[in-house]
C-alpha cells in the first residue's frame, strides 16, 4: 500500500511541475491532504487510513476500526449536511525544518454550507501523510 502512496505523490508532483513551475512543499502537501478527502468521499476508506502517519505498523483490527470511522464519517456528513460535495484547498503552510504542513481545507456540503477544517500534515521519505 505504501507504493500506492509513493506512486500517487510522484504522479501529482509530475502533474505539478508540467504546468511550467516547481510546487513547493506547502503546494504538494495541500494536493495531497485533498486527495486524501477525494478518495474518501469516493468510498476509498482503506487508501484514506493507509494515507494517515503511523510510525510503526498498526494492528489489522485498528486498520479496520480506523476504516469503519472513516465509513461512519460520511455518513454522518451525509446525514447532516447532505453530504460533502466539494473539497478546496483554502491555503497551506509548511515548515521545511520539521517536514510537516498546515492544510487548511474547505468542504462544500450539499446543503451549501462550508467548513474550513485544519490537516496537520507530516512528509516521511518524500510522500506527506495526514498527522
Amino acid at each position: 500500500m505504501h507504493r500506492l502512496l509513493y506512486l500517487f505523490g510522484l504522479v501529482l508532483l509530475l502533474q505539478l511541475t508540467a504546468c511550467g513551475h516547481s510546487p513547493g512543499p506547502e503546494e504538494v502537501a495541500a494536493e495531497t491532504a485533498k486527495a486524501y478527502y477525494e478518495q474518501l468521499l469516493h468510498g476509498k476508506y482503506d487508501q484514506f487510513v493507509d494515507g494517515r502517519y503511523f510510525p510503526d505498523s498498526i494492528p489489522g483490527s485498528y486498520r479496520e476500526q480506523l476504516i469503519a470511522n472513516a465509513k461512519m464519517f460520511v455518513g454522518e456528513q451525509q446525514e447532516q449536511h447532505k453530504g460533502i460535495s466539494e473539497v478546496r484547498i483554502a491555503n497551506a503552510q509548511a515548515d521545511t525544518a520539521t517536514h510537516t504542513a498546515n492544510v487548511f481545507l474547505t468542504f462544500v456540503y450539499g446543503d451549501s454550507t462550508k467548513e474550513e477544517v485544519l490537516v496537520p500534515m507530516v512528509e516521511h521519505r518524500g510522500v506527506w501523510y495526514r498527522r
